[in-house]
């Protein structure tokens, strides 16, 4: 298993929100929404989800197996990761058909202090597709005190626009990136079809009582801690800039590699966007690494291998034979670590 690239069983994740109707252009699933609007890819991380189907739901399943990735990664780790080195990422598919409550994710020292995580939940957004009059919110508007937002918590029990009137607003276009810090109000709106990397845990603060005709409870919304703890997971002092410009790191006539997110932006992961039309380069990093076929198709070549692979699919090459193959075709792939 570790001499070859991973590949995972689908893996529909339930939420309390609406979506996955755009899922068909990604995946060829169905054109209906409902409550599975999230794809979990290769995800080590189980879902926070009050109705859970078990202790595995959110968990990658290895295809054509009965083994999960998380128990893998416990019995293999150098195999898998390298020596020495951790599995630092989840990475979903989402697609909203409504907007989903302001909220904002801890930082690793909130995680530490009230969820003993050593990971918070800083998260990059890709937008693979849009609806029409798709948003997002990033950030609140200039002015926006602590007194106010806890306000608008108050208010949400009756108005559902409370929170969004906060918030500033962004109409998104296919191809850009938002990068969100921990600890910055945010909501994906609807019509947004993302794929998000983010570090591996679902802690999200999201004091809004609804989403959408959905009643949140108080744990739904604070995670077990008071209003007042929840409250300081809200930076009111930083304003960062949600998108980001891509930057080509390498361009030639079959393939060009651009940088999304790199070391200088965040600790927590790093992302790449490759392009290759009629192209092929080697998957060479230095651990292992995750790719997600955005568009194209073409195929992954080895020794004595090959596999076809087209838009929708994902793959994780494990730091063991990472260096010994190569992807081929006219493709767009994520490639994130």
């Amino acid at each position: 298993m570790f001499n070859e690239p991973i590949f995972f069983e689908r893996n529909r994740v339930g939420r309390v929100y609406t979506g996955g109707k755009l899922f068909s252009e990604l995946f060829g699933d169905e054109a209906v929404d409902g409550f599975l609007p999230e794809e979990w890819i290769a995800s080590n991380v189980a879902a926070l989800n009050k109705d859970s189907k078990g202790a595995k739901e959110g968990v990658s399943k290895i295809k054509d197996s009965d083994l999960y990735f998380d128990d893998l990664l416990k019995q293999y780790p150098d195999e898998l990761i390298g020596k020495g080195k951790k599995y630092r990422i989840l990475v979903k598919g989402l697609d909203s058909a409504i907007r989903l409550p302001a909220q904002a994710h801890p930082d690793k020292p909130f995680s530490k202090k009230y969820f003993d995580s050593d990971y918070g939940k800083t998260e990059c957004w890709t937008i693979l597709g849009v609806r029409e009059d798709a948003k997002i919110y990033f950030g609140f508007k200039d002015g926006v005190t602590k007194e106010q937002f806890i306000k608008a918590i108050e208010e949400s029990e009756t108005d559902k626009d409370a929170m969004e009137k906060l918030m500033k607003v962004i109409t998104p276009e296919i191809g850009d990136v938002y990068f969100v810090p921990a600890k910055t109000v945010h909501a994906i709106g609807k019509g947004c079809l993302i794929l998000e990397v983010q570090e591996p845990t679902d802690f999200t603060i999201q004091p809004e009582r609804w989403c959408g005709d959905y009643r949140l409870s108080d744990n739904e919304m604070y995670l077990g801690l008071t209003k007042e703890q929840a409250v300081e997971c809200f930076d009111f002092v930083t304003a960062p800039n949600a998108k980001l410009e891509p930057m080509i790191t390498f361009s030639g006539d079959s393939v060009t590699v651009e940088s999304l997110v790199s070391e200088k932006d965040t600790d927590c992961f790093v992302i790449n966007r490759i392009r290759l039309k009629s192209g092929k380069m080697r998957v060479d990093n230095d651990g292992y690494a995750l790719y997600i076929v955005t568009d194209g198709e073409g195929s992954i070549v080895g020794e004595n291998y090959e596999k076809p692979i087209k838009k929708g699919d994902y793959f994780f090459m494990p730091a063991l034979v990472m260096g010994k193959f190569s992807i081929k075709g006219n493709m767009e792939i994520i490639e994130t670590y």
